[in-house]
This record gives structure tokens, sequence and C-alpha cells, in this order.
């Protein structure tokens, strides 16, 4: 039959199957190829017709297998995750704390999480383990730890963060020597860049805390925000707290050790010390920040504990009389000292107050995140789960001339 609309060939051929609308194809193809007095006009509107309705056939059955898909009909669906973004993914996200709920997981988290574990032992890394519950946090909960972190104050909130091997050197950028006037002509002598480099060690932080049978059935949702708090509370803490006094030995390296401090004048001076029985004063202040050397004032901010501040900066005035710490009025911030920004750190010891530029010069690395390990055989008669907390990490001071320090001795 004939039809004078590609829309009435696409009404008529719309209910037919897509076997038939292939057959009818091939023989108008045969009747324009063999029959010369073949109505060309009126074969293209039908094959335009069955072309469309075809296409038609094809869309709904789409829509159909996606349907089926969201009702959990077909199991057969393509993961969105893959062996380098698997611990990224909301699938691996939900199995993990579901995992560690005891809970039973769904067929795609099932997948995710035996992704996650395949991947996790393919580093070869220190957190291989004979359990099948230990996995590797999530990026998103990892995430949350480390937003919370910084939120909390101190050295943690303003120091660099890494993600990098362990033993792998990395070059630093330090400040670079002034250009030179240049007479016309004349040779001017290349200058080899010298670059500053450090190579995190990889120690072990371990932490192991538990939580009763009746609290383990809480949420997914609030186990993860318990989760986010209880690993805050310990892994992050005992980082901030080894940005500062870490010795090295086993532990990350703090500014404490990680910077010879020199009190005596001279070229290598980076401390002004202040005798018990004397009194800090606007002078000690004003020569600390003169030892500073030139290029990393920029950026540079103090670091001290509360009693510090309050203690001998607040009531402190210059020479003309002008209080030396102005505080912050819109509480953005806490206030300055000489122009520079102050961040309170309790992990600081009382009378001593740093000053340097944090944000280039001090950092931590954390190169496989936090690893959670549950076991209920150790606390079997307490009725409790027992959930161990493993990271591979280490902090120091990335360049050491970056830091002055005054210290007031407190006997």
């Amino acid at each position: 039959m004939k039809f004078k609309t590609v829309a009435e060939a696409f009404n008529f051929y719309r209910t037919k199957t897509v076997e038939e609308m292939q057959t009818r194809a091939a023989a108008i193809a045969a009747e324009i190829d063999s029959n010369a007095d073949a109505d060309v006009d009126a074969l293209n509107i039908e094959l335009r017709g069955i072309k469309e309705a075809r296409e038609n056939a094809e869309n709904r059955s789409d829509a159909k297998r996606t349907l089926s898909l969201l009702e959990g009909m077909n199991t057969q669906k393509r993961d969105a995750f893959n062996a380098e973004n698997v611990f990224e993914s909301a699938e691996y996200r939900s199995a993990f704390l579901k995992t560690m709920l005891n809970q039973k997981l769904s067929e795609v988290e099932t997948r995710a999480f035996a992704l996650g574990m395949e991947v996790a032992e393919k580093r070869n890394d220190a957190y291989n383990t004979a359990s099948n519950s230990a996995a590797v946090l999530p990026t998103a909960t990892l995430n949350e730890i480390i937003k919370k972190a910084r939120t909390i104050g101190g050295l943690l909130g303003e120091c660099r963060a890494f993600n990098v091997p362990t033993k792998i050197s990395i070059p630093i950028g330090t400040p670079a020597t002034k250009a030179a006037w240049h007479t016309e002509a004349a040779a001017v002598d290349s200058e080899n860049v010298t670059l500053a480099s450090v190579a995190f060690d990889g120690y072990e932080i371990m932490k192991i805390f538990s939580i009763s049978e009746k609290v383990r059935r809480m949420s997914i949702s609030a186990f993860e925000s318990y989760l986010v708090d209880e690993l805050t509370a310990c892994v992050m803490e005992l980082l901030g707290y080894a940005l500062i006094n870490g010795d090295g030995d086993g532990e990350g390296t703090g500014l404490e050790t990680g910077v010879t401090w020199v009190k005596t004048a001279g070229a290598t001076q980076n401390e002004v010390e202040v005798a018990a029985a004397s009194d800090l004063g606007y002078a000690d202040v004003v020569s600390v920040v003169a030892l500073l050397k030139r290029g990393y004032a920029a950026g540079a901010k103090w670091a001290m504990n509360n009693k510090t501040l309050y203690t001998y900066f607040y009531g402190m005035t210059d020479d003309t009389g002008r209080p030396l710490f102005i505080s912050d009025p819109k509480s953005e911030t806490i206030g300055k000292i000489l122009g520079f920004d102050v961040v309170i750190d309790d992990n600081i010891a009382d009378g001593k107050a740093y000053l340097g530029n944090y944000a280039k010069y001090l950092g931590y690395n954390m190169p496989e995140g936090i690893v959670i390990e549950s076991s209920r055989e150790s606390s079997f008669k307490k009725g409790v789960i027992d959930y161990r907390a493993m990271a591979i990490a280490d902090c120091k001071p990335l360049v050491t001339e970056a830091f002055v320090r005054l210290h007031k001795k407190q006997s």
C-alpha cells in the first residue's frame, strides 16, 4: 500500500515487530533496485516511516530496560565505579558503613566493596590483614574527617596536606633570589635554582574504640557521623600534636625538634629567648620578626597557645603606647601581632610563640587514608564490637629556615 505522508507510514508500522519492519525495508530496497517504474517518492516516504517506527520501538525498549533496572529486575547494569574511583563512589561508601554495622549489602554494594578490597590488597601496604572485615575508609568520609579537623583550629588547619607515597623526595619551592640590573650587550651568567626537598616516612597511627551491640544498630548516617567524630578526635588530633611536638622517632617530626633553634646572635640565629626572671617586651617581639628571612614573611602567622597570647601579648604596647595585639572585632580571626595573624594551638607549650608560613612550609602526609577493621571476638564477653583504625602518616617542617621562635622561659 502507498502512504501519502511519513506520519501515515509511521502509524502503520509502529505496532509491527522490528523483524517485520526489517523485512519490508529490504523488500523496498530490492524493488527500487530492480523495478525501473517503481514510485521512488512513495517508497522513500514509506522507508522514512519505517525508520521512525523502528527508532520509536528501540526507545521504548530502552525505557523498559531502564525501568527494570530501577525496580531491581535487571542486575546486569554496568557499574559506575572502577578500580580508579571505587573509594570515591557512593556504592562503596554505603557498603563500607553497612559492613562495619554488619548489615546486608545489595548486589551493587557487594561488587563495590569487593573491588575496594581488591584494590587495597594490590597496594601491598602495611594494611594487609587476615580479616575480611578490614577496609579503606571511603574518600568522602575521610574528607569529612579532614574538614572537621581543620575547623578545630591550630596548625593542623593551617599546614599543607599531602597524599604522596612514602620515601619519595618532594621538591619544595623557596623564595628566589632577586634579579639584577643588566648592562646592554653584557653577558649574564645563568643561575642554578636550588630547591628544598622533603621525604615523608611512614609511621603507623592506631586507635581502638568500641561500641555496644545496641548502639551498633544506629542508622548509617548516624554511624558515619560517629566515625568522623571518633577518628577526628584520635587520628587527626595526634597529627596536630605531632606537628609541634613530634620527635621523629617512630612518629612525625614537629617544629620543636625539626628545627634547630639557635639563640646566639649570628647568621643562623632563629630564636629570641627571654629569661624567666625577665619581662617579655616589645623589643623582643620585634627582634623575632627581624630574624625571619626575606621571602618567608609573606603569609606568615604567629602560633601560640591561649595562655601565652593573653599572658604576654594581650596587654603589651609599643614605644608609643599602642597595643601590640589587635583583636579581630568580627571574630573572623583571633587578631594580629605586628600585622601577622595569630593562630591558637594548645599543643604549643606555655611561653613559646612560632612565626612562619605554615601553609607552605609545614605539612603532613597520609598516603593511604585510614583503614578500619572490626572484631567481635576480642570483646565477646562484654557484648561490644571493637573497631581498629590504622593510618600511615608523617609530618615535618618542609623548610626549616622558614620559621623563627620567641621563647619566654617559664622557670
